[in-house]
């Protein structure tokens, strides 16, 4: 997370650009445009329309989650990465159906499903392959963390 004093949230719900103090992070703050919480504590969906805006231009970490509905592995762990964005809701958690985005899975080389991805100032900091818990997809974004 960036140290200045004034962050760039993109909004979950209207896609907006906020700027907020990063003092109010922790006061529960909502959109300029739209008044919904900017941290909401659940995966956002992203496409080619707006991937972009949330990987690059959120000033908080976005781990996302790159999956396909036909995939097993995948809908076993979909529960435990909301149970994840649930408990870390100062990070932005998201997800990418890589049969619908198949531009998006082409863009980050995506091989198998589920792979995560953490961002950190829009650059790719981890990745990691494989369906895991709650608990380790925590464990797995606070090292990534300790990295970027």
């Amino acid at each position: 997370m960036t140290t200045a004093t004034a962050l760039h949230l993109v909004c979950p719900h209207c896609h907006a650009i906020n700027r907020l103090p990063a003092t109010r992070l922790g006061e529960a703050p909502n959109c300029g445009q739209c008044h919904q919480p900017l941290l909401h504590g659940q995966p956002v969906a992203l496409n080619v329309d707006n991937a972009e805006r949330h990987l690059t231009r959120n000033d908080i970490p976005v781990v996302v989650d790159f999956w396909a509905p036909w995939c097993g592995p995948c809908q076993m762990m979909g529960p435990a990465f909301a149970q994840a964005a649930a408990a870390m809701p100062q990070l932005r958690f998201a997800k990418i159906d890589t049969q619908t985005e198949t531009t998006l899975g082409q863009r980050f080389n995506i091989r198998s499903i589920p792979t995560l991805i953490l961002f950190v100032n829009g650059r790719e900091v981890q990745r990691q392959a494989g369906a895991m818990d709650a608990a380790n997809i925590q464990r797995w974004v606070n090292a990534g963390l300790q990295k970027g």
